[in-house]
């Protein structure tokens, strides 16, 4: 019996052993593909694109969009989508292009694929330099991994990721304006009691990040841009102060919007100022010298909107809306 189970055992080992000979190796990883950019809505047929005809209108195309920012070379909106969360569905930001209309132009300029791409909740948005910067970060996800503020940057032409900075010791920002020298501000709106304090940083092309400002007049900080004089203006959610701060990080002058709990922000050539606020839900209007005017009220979420130059018109994302918002100006 000894020896039959002994001869068994040596059948079975050497079955496997030839098994595991014979057992294909494991596929190669596929190569990277190169980044690629979305084109306007219309069809590809034998390698032929077809544009829509222009009697048709699509809209959509928006996806927890906290942002927006002016194309020039375009004249387009671009609509900075957050898409799901990062529990939800890690790298799922993409940009979309708008039309003044509203309609789609783009459906996803970037993120039609996520070949070499890494977006995974973007905020706050500007362009400088031929370049679109998005306030994003990494990690937030289902295992637990640390939130950690990363700025990236976009070829305004291609789409393709052109650099990235990160600022391991910030979470995240929510809303950023960069200057002429290429400095980003970037707010740190903070917790209601404080305890994640209420700061505005300022990150140099360098990579250096470092508090501008801390603490009040901040009460929130939410909105931020560049004046035309190169100062920096915020705005709070906290109350209605709109506030400008020198590139030395002084106080400079503050005015008041029509309502608190302010997000969005952007200001005219001529200096006129417009905010939006994401609780209330208005749009106030500041002329130099003047005091704020409500020109617009009953927008949900209205967050951190942008001007369409071509069009004179203000749009406003209501990021739990999945929808834009436009406001004709004089």
């Amino acid at each position: 019996m000894k020896c039959h189970f002994t001869a068994m055992l040596t059948t079975l080992l050497l079955a496997g052993a030839a098994s595991a000979q014979q057992a294909p190796a494991p596929a190669a990883p596929p190569a990277p593909q190169p980044f690629a950019a979305g084109t306007p809505l219309g069809v590809t047929a034998d390698g032929k694109y077809a544009p829509m005809s222009s009697n048709v209108k699509v809209f959509g195309a928006i996806v927890s969009a906290e942002s927006c920012s002016y194309d020039p070379g375009r004249n387009l909106i671009i609509a900075v989508n957050r898409g799901g969360t990062q529990k939800e569905a890690p790298n799922d930001g993409f940009v979309s292009l708008i039309n003044h209309d509203g309609s789609v132009n783009t459906a996803r300029w970037i993120g039609v694929n996520r070949n070499g791409l890494v977006l995974n909740q973007p905020f706050g948005s500007d362009v400088h330099g031929g370049k679109l910067y998005l306030a994003d970060s990494d990690g937030d996800t289902a295992d637990g991994a640390k939130r950690v503020s990363v700025i990236r940057m976009f070829d305004m032409k291609t789409g393709a990721p052109a650099g990235e900075i990160a600022s391991p010791d910030v979470a995240w920002f929510n809303d950023i304006a960069v200057a002429a020298d290429g400095a980003i501000y970037a707010s740190q709106t903070g917790t209601p009691d404080g305890a994640t304090p209420w700061r505005i940083y300022k990150v140099t092309p360098d990579g250096k990040t470092a508090v501008f400002v801390e603490g009040a007049p901040l009460s929130r900080p939410n909105g931020v841009a560049i004046d035309n004089d190169g100062n920096i203006v915020v705005v709070n959610i906290g109350d209605d102060a709109v506030l400008t701060f020198s590139p030395a990080g002084k106080l400079i002058g503050t005015e008041h919007a029509a309502q608190p709990g302010n997000d969005g922000l952007v200001i005219k050539p001529d200096g006129t100022k417009y905010v939006s606020s994401v609780v209330n839900g208005g749009v106030s209007r500041i002329r130099p010298g003047k005091p704020a005017e409500l020109i617009a009220s009953g927008i949900p979420s209205a967050a951190s909107m942008c001007l369409d130059v071509q069009a004179n018109q203000l749009v406003i994302p209501m990021n739990p809306n999945n929808a834009l918002a436009f406001v004709k100006l004089d």
